[in-house]
């Protein structure tokens, strides 16, 4: 294959799932990870890409809006997609256990089925989350971070709340996140982002919780990345180049069924 042709694959490739990796375009094309490697940076240099450690993302994704929309508008989308996926997280934890819980419509299901089990400390920013497992006869025991009251009152951010965070240790963090590259978990809030990035620096093993709407797509800020995710729990199988990332970074995949 021409080099130019090539390249023209390569981007075709980042405009459709919104990011790639060197060892996986290798394989693809037969190929060095050095000759990759140029490949991306001419992309990069002529303004197609942009360059990342390991791999490439889009420049400008044009699958990508500024920001997820109303809180309760992301309530009533998939909702069984992700009771399944609540339900299906919930159950990887055992009496005992100690998790950060961020703020999304995900992981709300996720704790109104974690309600159901017993015994696990959660620490997290919303409110709604703290409500429900605090009522839960199961003897849970929960701490609220407090913060500036966002969202109309979902959630709790900025730096109050991350100073708060910092209290805190977990064996886990469960994270609901707005998209699923070939290379990292991002989000569209920049103080979302920063809470979930400090929830993960306070914490061994990292569940992310992601609808197959999710995955293949990208968002405005990196959380972390894929590497340093330990499980996603979705409810479809990643299509075979997202299966092939996750796999390549070591992430354990879950599928929710009912």
């Amino acid at each position: 294959m021409k080099p130019a042709s090539r390249r023209d694959d390569i981007l075709s490739l980042i405009n459709e799932f919104g990011s790639v990796q060197v060892d996986i375009l290798a394989e693809r094309f037969q190929t060095s990870r050095e000759t990759i490697r140029r490949d991306l940076t001419e992309l990069d240099a002529a303004g197609a890409i942009r360059k990342v450690h390991g791999g490439a993302k889009r420049a400008l994704p044009p699958s990508v809006v500024l920001s997820e929309g109303a809180f309760e508008a992301r309530m009533a989308e998939q909702t069984v997609e992700k009771a399944l996926i609540g339900r299906a997280a919930a159950a990887l934890f055992d009496e005992g256990s100690v998790i950060f819980v961020d703020t999304g419509s995900t992981t709300i299901a996720f704790a109104r089925a974690l309600a159901r089990r017993r015994g696990v400390t959660v620490i997290t920013n919303s409110p709604e989350i703290a409500g429900v497992l605090a009522r839960a006869e199961a003897q849970h025991r929960v701490y609220l971070l407090g913060g500036e009251v966002a969202a109309k009152g979902q959630e709790t951010l900025g730096a109050l709340a991350v100073e708060q965070l910092e209290r805190f240790k977990a064996e886990h963090v469960v994270l609901t996140v707005g998209a699923v590259t070939h290379s990292d978990i991002m989000d569209y809030d920049l103080r979302e982002t920063e809470m979930a990035r400090a929830m993960i620096a306070r914490a061994h093993c990292v569940t992310v919780l992601a609808d197959y709407t999710k995955l293949c797509r990208a968002a405005v800020f990196d959380v972390a990345a894929l590497k340093d995710v330990d499980r996603l729990v979705t409810d479809r199988a990643p299509q075979p180049d997202m299966a092939q990332a996750l796999q390549a970074a070591g992430v354990e995949v879950i599928i929710a069924t009912s």
